[in-house]
């Protein structure tokens, strides 16, 4: 049986941990008053480096930051990291540095082949 087959009260909520600030949560409230496919541990991290100017354990962001202008993002997934990079350097004819949480950065250049989409 797995999580999405027993009902919300036997689920299990998950934990979210920060070494730095020697707490742990357990998310049972997020994810009871949010909607399915509301990412509360995202939120909850999101919140978190808000709050205290850093992530919880095991959350390191994909960072877009513009070359040109002080434009920049943090995303705690690729594909809306790459979407802001994209529509930045589109609108804007700027490169826009792409930094994953593990691996090679990328640039991210303007289309010059007139492409509108």
């Amino acid at each position: 049986m797995t999580d999405d087959a027993r009902p919300d009260d036997e689920r299990d909520a998950p934990t979210v941990a920060c070494e730095r600030c020697d707490r742990e949560w357990v998310l049972d409230r997020e994810v009871n008053d949010l909607d399915p496919g509301s990412h509360a541990i995202e939120q909850f991290a999101l919140d978190h480096e808000r709050h205290t100017g850093h992530y919880p354990d095991g959350v390191t962001p994909w960072v877009a930051r513009c070359d040109r202008c002080p434009d920049g993002e943090r995303f705690l997934a690729e594909r809306p990291a790459r979407r802001w990079a994209e529509t930045h350097a589109r609108h804007t004819r700027h490169t826009v540095r792409l930094e994953p949480p593990t691996g090679a950065v990328e640039a991210v250049s303007p289309r010059d082949d007139g492409d509108q989409s």
